[in-house]
């Protein structure tokens, strides 16, 4: 398989995604699980089967459509990712992380990704929307890192600091325009696991004790990549179900829950991107 973080691999997807779409965006917008309705907002946009463009992993899973959506959105050129490749679909750590290389070399300076994600945090309830501040990569405390390999010191150094990796103005800005639409919007810390399989009850009481607030099975990886190339990175997660850290034999998760509850937070997660995306710094 060629190496992904190469330039010929990357400068074969720019060359189709330019090929068909005039639009160079500046922001990039991944869509999680559920949540690829956001993508109707853009008039006019120009449309690419992800499965179209050289190199590109393509995805498995229901509720990811698999396409690029280039138009504008609140006056800024925009691409959004409707669904994403995850480590558990057989991917490498190079391969789902392609995207993010792609949209750095295309001219993105802002990453703005989504996710679906169980809530750790007693607090939250099922509909809620969390803005991430940090987060605990399990894989990658294991060696599953997307940077592992030979670094190109032209896109990001060797050993990229982390302290920041989701932008401090960004989600504050977040966090005022969800107070300015009339809604809460959570902070916490989001734990990236490997899937597939949901978490045991212990498996979950090991992450609230570490520190996480919600729990899901992307995202994490993008950021490292993202952050090593220098973008500014805000994150939201989606709390589509409430995770369960005692046994109970009657509490069953599914990824068809998941995506019903992402159809609550659909018009609340609009806002909020149009609001960003309308009050942001150029």
């Amino acid at each position: 398989m060629n190496d992904l973080t190469a330039s010929q691999p990357i400068d074969e997807a720019i060359a189709e995604i330019k090929r068909r779409s005039a639009v160079r965006p500046t922001v990039g917008i991944v869509l999680g699980s559920g949540l690829s309705e956001l993508a109707d907002e853009v008039p006019g946009a120009d449309i690419i089967p992800t499965g179209e463009i050289p190199h590109w992993p393509g995805s498995t899973v229901h509720g990811h459509k698999g396409r690029l959506v280039l138009g504008r959105l609140e006056n800024r050129d925009v691409l959004l990712l409707q669904g994403r490749s995850h480590y558990y679909e057989g991917f490498n750590m190079q391969q789902i992380t392609f995207p993010v290389r792609v949209m750095h070399r295309l001219g993105i300076g802002t990453y703005v990704v989504t996710n679906a994600a169980g809530g750790l945090n007693p607090d939250f309830a099922v509909g809620d929307l969390m803005v991430i501040k940090d987060h605990i990569n399990m894989p990658g405390l294991a060696g599953e890192n997307p940077l592992r390999g030979p670094n190109d010191d032209a896109v990001g150094p060797r050993f990229p600091d982390m302290t920041h990796a989701y932008d401090p103005a960004l989600r504050r800005l977040a966090q005022r325009v969800a107070a300015e639409a009339g809604f809460s919007l959570r902070e916490g810390i989001y734990c990236f696991v490997g899937g597939p399989s949901y978490e045991t009850p212990a498996e979950l009481r090991l992450l609230k004790v570490a520190g996480g607030d919600a729990v899901g099975m992307s995202t994490v990886p993008e950021v490292i990549v993202a952050c090593h190339s220098g973008m500014r990175v805000l994150g939201i997660s989606s709390i589509t179900n409430q995770a369960h850290l005692e046994p109970d034999e009657h509490a069953v998760v599914s990824h068809e829950e998941v995506l019903e509850a992402g159809k609550l937070i659909i018009p609340r997660l609009k806002a909020l991107i149009h609001g960003v995306l309308s009050a942001m710094d150029s």
